[in-house]
């Protein structure tokens, strides 16, 4: 029985989660390999081959690495409470108007959920993952910090996790550089790991199709959404579109139409099935309306607006913005105005590395705000 604990890491078959696997092995914890079949390639109806964290490739690549250094791998099929949730999700989202993150909703509600239950059955104290993350414990509150990496962190994708899922939470990459990370699998005669291509694909949508995806998903989806108008935003009527769906906020190729001008998706009117055009400035709003919070370093902020840097997506590198917490909901007030806020995104505050919490977009627009009631 190793006197750092028994720890049970998600291992996707890919070079991160195999080097934290190793690093913690080698650190002195008791390991347990555990990796996640969360999508069934041959019911996505997509034409590529299968590859990514589900794939059987993946699967044997994972258990290769618990073998050499002999240690327990375990595999779970979630596909069944991954498809219920977070398919079901993204398909909905994209049917009220709403664009999606369903790698955020998969974290924080399935993957690290499905890996504490695991956890209390086989008697481990920790999970790990291969994530460019940090957390720590001040104040009585577990606070995920950013990667060192800041090219590769994932902090973003990390809101959602609860406290109590956080206090058993390890990120053994958080420190290190993706550099020193190919570096250790090579030392230790990983190389297939090291030249093995990186998947940033939804793993649920191989060919990255996501229309495809939609088609085939729901039944007659074409028939009743297609027809529908692109107007400007004034309310002329410039064409016709293949329905609201098939559409999202800041889209500028794909739409099938030549204005005189470089065209943007502002705004998608579900119950009307119009899809609003304008140009690049009209797509810029300095206010937005964060729901479903969750809040990682204080406890909340009601009566307690804070300056931060906010991100409205992955590859955001954020923005100036003071939030406002009204109930369970943020008021997030701009510095400038911020370009293709899509609702149903993640926004996360930060707060210097920290982050303070974050939640799903529900509405962008302008505000008037008084941005020196700080000072």
């Amino acid at each position: 029985m190793s006197k750092l604990g028994r720890v049970l890491v998600a291992m996707s078959g890919g070079i991160d989660s195999s080097v934290a696997a190793v690093m913690l092995h080698e650190q002195g914890y008791e390991v347990v390999g555990m990796t996640m079949k969360t999508w069934d390639y041959a019911s996505s109806g997509a034409s590529k081959k299968e590859t990514g964290c589900c794939s059987l490739d993946s699967i044997n690549d994972a258990r290769n690495i618990a073998v050499q250094l002999g240690f327990p791998h375990y595999i779970i099929d979630i596909r069944e409470e991954f498809g219920d949730f977070v398919i079901n999700h993204f398909t909905d989202e994209y049917i009220a108007g709403r664009t999606p993150n369903p790698c955020v909703l998969c974290n924080t509600h399935i993957k690290w959920d499905a890996l504490l239950r695991r956890a209390d059955q086989l008697g481990c104290d920790f999970i790990a993952t291969g994530h460019y993350a940090n957390v720590r414990e001040e104040n009585g509150r577990y606070v995920i910090s950013k990667g060192l990496d800041e090219s590769k962190d994932q902090s973003y994708a990390l809101w959602g996790i609860s406290q109590k899922s956080l206090a058993r939470t390890i990120f053994p990459l958080g420190s290190l550089r993706k550099t020193e990370i190919r570096q250790m699998a090579m030392d230790r005669g990983f190389t297939e790991l090291v030249n093995k291509p990186e998947s940033y694909e939804i793993c649920f949508i191989p060919d990255n199709d996501y229309r495809g995806f939609l088609k085939r998903r729901v039944e007659g989806l074409e028939e009743q959404v297609a027809g529908g108008e692109f107007v400007l935003e004034d309310g002329t009527v410039v064409g016709k579109h293949e329905g609201y769906p098939f559409y999202t906020i800041g889209q500028r190729k794909g739409l099938g139409i030549a204005l005189g001008f470089p065209a943007y998706v502002t705004r998608i009117e579900k119950d009307l099935n119009r899809v609003v055009l304008g140009n690049y400035e009209d797509l810029a709003k300095n206010a937005m309306t964060v729901g479903k919070l969750n809040m990682v370093k204080y406890e909340n902020l009601i009566g307690q607006p804070i300056p931060t840097i906010t991100k409205v997506r992955y590859n955001d590198p954020g923005t100036e913005a003071i939030i406002e917490q009204e109930g369970d909901k943020m008021k997030v007030h701009f510095l400038r105005g911020v370009h293709a806020i899509a609702p149903g995104q993640a926004a996360v505050f930060y707060e210097g590395n920290d982050v303070v919490g974050g939640g799903w977009i529900e509405s962008n627009y302008n505000s008037e705000y008084n941005l020196n009631v700080l000072q």
